[in-house]
């Protein structure tokens, strides 16, 4: 339970190398917002997990190589948070950068092929912002949380 097989600073070098593995691939993977993760997304975080459990600890079950390890993971995700809030540059790489779906009621095709948005997906964020028609946006942005906004054109009073 308190012995260690590798040295504590192996837990750390490997935690360090397995979040920033992780961050790139979720970054890769596009801007999806957890809550809008279909159940095959949600699976292969699961999985990753799992497989990358055994490459941080390098096969030591003992508690205090699990405890390194997740201070390890905490650690990276506070400095990173921390970097990140110093540096545009850094957050732009990290959380990308806001993109338009749709200007003046012209969907950006590509776009949405690159971010894996179907025309439901956008149609319900188009539909929970109060608009029933591509015509109504001034414009649709995917944020950098993988959220839609829409901002309606102005409506003419009669």
């Amino acid at each position: 339970m308190w012995q260690l097989s590798v040295p504590w600073w192996e837990f750390v070098v490997r935690g360090m190398v397995v979040y920033v593995f992780l961050l790139v691939f979720l970054r890769l993977t596009g801007k999806r917002q957890t809550g809008q993760y279909a159940p095959y997304d949600l699976v292969l975080l699961l999985v990753l997990s799992n497989a990358v459990q055994n490459s941080m600890n390098a096969g030591d079950n003992s508690l205090v190589g699990g405890l390194i390890s997740a201070l390890t993971l905490i650690g990276c995700h506070v400095v990173l948070a921390r970097l990140t809030f110093r540096s545009p540059r850094l957050a732009r790489w990290v959380d990308g950068t806001p993109q338009v779906l749709v200007d003046k009621g012209q969907v950006n095709e590509r776009l949405m092929r690159e971010e894996l948005i179907t025309a439901d997906d956008l149609g319900a964020a188009l539909r929970a912002s109060g608009c029933l028609a591509l015509h109504e946006v001034e414009r649709a942005t995917i944020e950098t949380n993988g959220q839609i906004t829409v901002v309606l054109k102005p409506r003419s009073t009669p």
